[in-house]
């Protein structure tokens, strides 16, 4: 193991955090020491985790090793997928074009907005009563 070259890429939406270390391989895929699939219940979340390497034609093409803490499981498969993309640019520059026109380049910023002093919520009051 000592000879193999990792690339890395980090992934973050919301609050979900994902270091993604990527090998050139036969295309295992691991999520917390589990496999992808059984990690990402919901289709959803499973396409999004693939959209990078079916937009760059190489799902048997690397190894893929992801940490991913934080967060619910939607913010968990975005900031993968956004990790994914990172380090496949990182490994392979001409891709990096592809994934950029297909928006898994670029970070989602928006975050949970803070609960307000005498609020209910971020936004939401209390009621009102004029009497």
């Amino acid at each position: 193991m000592a000879n193999k070259t990792y690339i890395w890429g980090t992934g973050r939406r919301k609050s979900a955090v994902a270091r993604v270390r990527i090998t050139p391989g036969e295309g295992v895929m691991m999520v917390n020491k589990k496999a992808w699939d059984t990690y990402f219940t919901s289709k959803a979340q499973r396409l999004a985790v693939r959209q990078p390497l079916t937009v760059t034609e190489s799902e048997s093409k690397y190894d893929i090793h992801v940490k991913v803490e934080g967060g619910g499981p939607q913010g968990q498969a975005d900031a993968v997928r956004l990790g994914i993309a990172r380090a496949m640019a990182k490994a392979d520059e001409s891709v990096e074009g592809a994934l950029r026109d297909a928006g898994y380049m670029t970070r989602d910023p928006r975050e949970k907005e803070r609960k307000k002093p005498g609020q209910r919520g971020a936004r939401a009051r209390f009621q009102f009563s004029k009497r």
